[in-house]
């Protein structure tokens, strides 16, 4: 990749090629410029992994913890670490832009992307971010926090108008993108689908100019992907890159509203220079144009994420200490997400991953285990193709792409591939020698059931599809398509059919496929992705009442139990929110019949945003486990056995109903607009100006040991505040704590927050030692409000308070500082 001076380009150029530069070229690529030697560079997704190019039979790839759960290491060198390897991980597929983090505040437990965020603090939001940038861009790589701005539901998400005060937008939502630029200075920036105060974020000039003009970042601001909606407003706004291409509004859309001077030509120059910066920056990683994807999956790598899913998972209970098990006993494990493994959430987070570890074979692989069900979490049945056999006996299935329909005598074979994943996103497969949207698909596979039963088949189409058992037909999703949330929301709900099947015979399970311009469907999605898609799951059906009293059974027989539960990529997905903070069906059921039988079991939950538990009381030992990744299975195993000492803490606050969360009034899009009526008061900032309880608040975590605070000295500066404190292991083993520091002023002119989270840091102690530890905070950052009488921040003369604890609740060290005179700032 070759090194360019920009400038000179720029002159070199014509207008068509100056044009062909804000747009994509494809799904992941920009647009070359070959005569003049500037290359096509890769982008790729995303927060938590680097997928590749390919949503469709993809390079395996290093799957990270969810955004929640990095959030809950509090952890600002690890975070760091964790950036080295997804730099490395980005080298690897080619791509020297990473289209992460994502930094959206979770203004509500519902939101479908939740998962992929930090938090719901804007401090610890921002203060992570920048970490993580800093440590890609150590690699010479990338970064694009995203998504600016307000993204935080899926609801009607190209079109919802978010309906915001200046105030809120500047204390919240733009707080993290604003102290990611301000610590690392990342080289790209990714825009929101949704309206800002009405207008759309690629074409709102309110908001790119705060990014652009008040903070001076110069990046390359570019759509989410089909997020541009106009040619000549959000050229003008600033958006440089259009994506994905072929473009839909530059091309000659754009080279018309020049000539014809709707847009001069040095506005163009401008957006063409943060393209051309962008890819003499790309020359920096040493990544060739498209360049090979590689897997690492390196045995160091393995490690270190099993390290990272360990430290985020939270304890949230421990009475009589329950946990850490014995592992030289038996242990049963129970539950829906015991034998899956639930490393992710769904969308453009999602990866095939190297590997993935179940809770049941983490446990399985240090000590003696008992199994029992007990109920299934799937929200659409679960993928099969791991349960399938090719005709060749390997483990997967045959797919064969034909240009015409089965039954057509001329038909043509055009590709066939081996799989194993039965979610077949086929948007970006390219049909070899073939150009047409239009083809069709056969899967085949041998199933054996393990069991008999009555079995249930689904199949979710972007397209049309039939699936056959020993070619009877049993489910058909070709006619009366109802729109469903697959495939980013273009794809059909599950349509399900059931057959009776005999343990260990062999099953022929065929699928006809058309591809998406097929689709019956009158209720179409606003956005068609390539060719479509299609999901093949299955699974033994269950009956509920027995499953349970099977568990319970278990429960009651064994002394160390554990039920694994929570959700799964199917319930928190890009492309749709979660309907209601409830487990799955019959998962509550499950959980207190097994406490009922067994007072001493320790439930452990997956997800990636707050549940309901209305067993919560009756549990002893609670642990939140999140989306894992590769080593999710070992993660929970080292702490449940004691392995690894819990030090996760909560990044957001855990309601104990939706209707008790602040944006419960205000959530999802109302005839195309949300208002955001909670202001500035989000996530722990509500609960505690209004006393209003939680279940488990915001930077809540326990340990297998104990610690104590003492000794705190605050003293301040014109420029920063030094929190210093003795932070002493009154245990009897090994761990670590998160100091959190919190700020609130005594008498303000205005309504603010009883505390603001302005400092944190973890500090691993061994047993009986302690330690002197200082936290630096910045003191306007720590003390300012949006003042939107001024357009500008305000440090208000006063006495503001110090809090020093280990949560956002509890019991604090107190200290105070002065403000002399009261100032305005604006910038960083």
């Amino acid at each position: 990749m070759a090194d360019i001076n920009v400038e000179e380009l720029l002159g070199q150029l014509t207008l068509e090629e100056k044009v062909s530069l804000t747009a994509g070229k494809d799904f992941w690529h920009t647009n070359p410029i070959p005569r003049l030697g500037v290359p096509s560079i890769r982008t790729s997704d995303g927060p938590n992994g680097v997928r590749g190019t390919q949503f469709f039979n993809g390079t395996p790839a290093a799957c990270l913890p969810c955004g929640t759960a990095l959030g809950a290491t509090f952890d600002t060198d690890l975070i760091h670490s964790i950036g080295r390897l997804l730099g490395q991980e980005a080298k690897a597929k080619g791509a020297p832009i990473l289209l992460g983090p994502t930094i959206n505040i979770q203004r509500a437990p519902l939101g479908g992307r939740g998962f992929e965020s930090f938090s719901e603090d804007p401090f610890l939001s921002g203060t992570l971010a920048g970490e993580y940038c800093k440590g890609v861009q150590e690699e010479d790589v990338m970064t694009t926090p995203k998504h600016f701005v307000c993204n935080d539901q899926e609801h009607e998400r190209l079109a919802v108008n978010g309906i915001v005060t200046d105030r809120a937008l500047r204390e919240i939502y733009l707080m993290p993108f604003m102290l990611a630029i301000k610590a690392a200075k990342p080289a790209a920036m990714m825009t929101a689908y949704n309206k800002v105060n009405g207008t759309h974020a690629a074409e709102n000039s309110t908001i790119i100019d705060i990014l652009r003009e008040e903070w001076g970042w110069e990046g390359l601001l570019m759509s989410d992907w089909y997020g541009t909606y106009s040619t000549s407003k959000a050229i003008k706004a600033g958006l440089d890159l259009e994506m994905p291409g072929p473009t839909k509004w530059r091309g000659a859309a754009l080279l018309h509203a020049v000539t014809s001077n709707k847009i001069r030509p040095h506005v163009l120059d401008a957006r063409v220079r943060a393209v051309l910066n962008a890819v003499k920056l790309a020359s920096q990683s040493g990544i060739p144009e498209d360049a090979e994807e590689r897997e690492l999956n390196r045995p160091e790598d393995q490690m270190f994420i099993r390290r990272v899913a360990a430290e985020s998972i939270v304890l949230l209970k421990n009475e009589n200490n329950i946990l850490p098990f014995d592992k030289n006993k038996t242990v049963a494990v129970i539950g829906p997400n015991a034998k899956v493994a639930t490393f992710s959430g769904g969308g453009s987070a999602s990866l095939l991953p190297y590997y993935a570890v179940t809770p049941f074979d983490g446990m399985t692989k240090q000590c003696d285990v008992r199994f029992s069900q007990g109920a299934y979490s799937h929200k659409e049945l679960p993928l099969l193709g791991l349960a399938l056999r090719t005709s060749e006996g390997k483990v997967g299935f045959d797919f064969r792409a034909y240009d015409k329909p089965v039954g057509d005598p001329d038909r043509k074979l055009l590709d066939r591939l081996h799989l194993t994943n039965s979610y077949m996103f086929v948007m970006d497969y390219k049909v070899p020698n073939y150009n047409s949207p239009l083809y069709y698909v056969d899967v085949e596979g041998t199933y054996t059931p393990e069991e008999d039963g009555l079995y249930d088949f689904g199949l979710t189409v972007q397209g049309t599809g039939k699936l056959f058992i020993d070619g009877e037909l049993i489910v058909e999703n070709v006619h009366n398509q109802k729109s469903g949330t697959a495939f980013f929301g273009s794809g059909t709900i599950e349509e399900i059919g059931s057959i009776k099947l005999v343990k260990g015979k062999p099953y022929k399970l065929t699928v006809d496929f058309g591809t998406s311009p097929t689709a019956k469907s009158s209720d179409r999605a606003t956005v068609s992705f390539g060719s479509g898609g299609l999901r093949v799951g299955g699974c033994r059906r269950l009956d509920p009442t027995q499953a349970i009293k099977d568990a319970v059974k278990l429960a009651s027989e064994v002394h160390q139990v554990v039920v694994f539960a929570g959700l799964n990529s199917d319930w928190e997905s890009e492309g749709s929110d979660r309907p209601h903070m409830d487990l799955p069906p019959y998962s509550d059921e499950l959980i207190s019949k097994v406490l009922e039988a067994n007072p001493k079991a320790a439930i452990v939950l997956q997800s990636g945003t707050p549940v309901t538990m209305p067993w919560a009381d009756k549990a002893g030992a609670l642990v939140q486990a999140w989306y894992g990744g590769n080593e999710t299975g070992n993660a929970i195993a080292d702490v449940l056995l004691g392995n690894v000492n819990p030090s996760g803490k909560l990044p957001l606050s855990f309601p104990v109903r939706i209707e008790d969360n602040p944006a419960f009034l205000n959530y999802r899009s109302e005839r195309g607009r949300v208002l955001y009526g909670e202001d500035i008061y989000v996530g722990y900032r509500f609960y505690e100006k209004l006393k209003r309880p939680t279940l488990f608040p915001f930077g809540h975590g326990l340990s297998y040991t104990s610690f104590e605070l003492s000794d705190l000295e605050v003293s301040a500066t014109a420029l920063a505040i030094s929190v210093k404190l003795t932070v002493s292991n009154t245990g009897s083993r090994a761990g670590a704590e998160v100091i959190q520091v919190y700020v609130n002023a005594r008498s303000p002119s205005i309504n603010r927050a009883v505390k603001e989270l302005k400092g944190f840091k973890k500090v691993c102690l061994e047993a009986g030692e302690k330690a002197e530890v200082e936290i630096e905070v910045d003191k306007k950052y720590a003390t300012s409000f949006w003042d939107e009488g001024r357009d500008a921040w305000i440090v208000e003369k006063g006495e503001y308070q110090v809090l020093v604890g280990t949560s956002s609740q509890g019991s604090f060290l107190e200290g105070s500082f002065e403000v002399e005179e009261t100032w305005w700032w604006n910038g960083l």
